[in-house]
């Protein structure tokens, strides 16, 4: 099947034809802890170690890696589910309440870093490219956390895989 890529469903359809890990970006912010899920993530170079992270301007957690400079991109793992429906559902809380009785610590940059993920990456804000009311965040990744046995937790048309 071939679709013509004419709006937003479109354009969502056709990537839904990848799988990919369940990420959620966090930063934080004078406010607290801040994070969304990632609709995109995905490396730029292995030279300077760089990941681009793409994030609508309206997002509330963008203000909080602007003003810190940092993130940390949150690959979840299969027991997580929780965390995703925290960071997915309509009525979930919003902000720093988002983090309540989700298990986290800040990460050495500070941004908060998740228990229950296959690995997180942190990183360090280099540049910012905005484009139709989205920004293309580039961050060097300075530290990786690796738990090793993880499964991931895997977004593919639009459902998770079990």
């Amino acid at each position: 099947m071939v679709t013509q890529i004419g709006d937003a469903r479109s354009f969502w359809g056709a990537l839904g034809v990848r799988a990919t890990g369940v990420a959620i970006i966090t930063a934080t912010g004078k406010d607290g802890p801040s994070g969304f899920l990632a609709l995109s993530a995905t490396h730029l170079s292995a030279s300077p170690p760089t990941m681009t992270v793409s994030v609508s301007l309206t997002t509330s957690a963008y203000a909080d890696i602007v003003a810190s400079g940092h993130f940390a991109i949150n690959y979840l793992s299969k027991d997580a589910i929780d965390v995703y429906e925290r960071f997915t559902a309509r009525d979930a809380p919003k902000g720093a309440e988002r983090f309540s009785g989700v298990d986290h610590a800040p990460g050495k940059t500070g941004a908060p870093v998740f228990a229950r993920t296959t690995g997180a990456l942190e990183c360090k804000v280099e540049e910012i490219i905005e484009r139709h009311g989205t920004a293309l965040v580039l961050g060097t990744i300075l530290w990786a956390h690796d738990n090793e046995g993880a499964e991931p937790l895997v977004h593919f048309r639009g459902k998770l895989l079990d």
